[in-house]
């Protein structure tokens, strides 16, 4: 078997795993999605209260 043929077997192989995933991949979406979310939060955070107040404030009639 010349050197061309064990690469093709190789290559066949490999073809042929079943895939495993991404996991370490989906694990940093993940994580820098929540460490956005806090990002975004804790500088909106006083502008979020004063809407959310004044959403509450309009439907009670205050």
């Amino acid at each position: 078997m010349n050197a061309l043929q064990r690469y093709l077997v190789r290559f066949r192989l490999w073809i042929s795993e079943p895939e495993k995933g991404d996991v370490p991949g989906w694990v940093l979406v993940v994580l820098m999605t929540a460490g956005l979310v806090i990002t975004i939060w804790l500088l909106a955070e006083g502008a979020l209260q004063r809407v959310f107040t004044t959403a509450i404030d309009r439907i009670l009639g205050v």
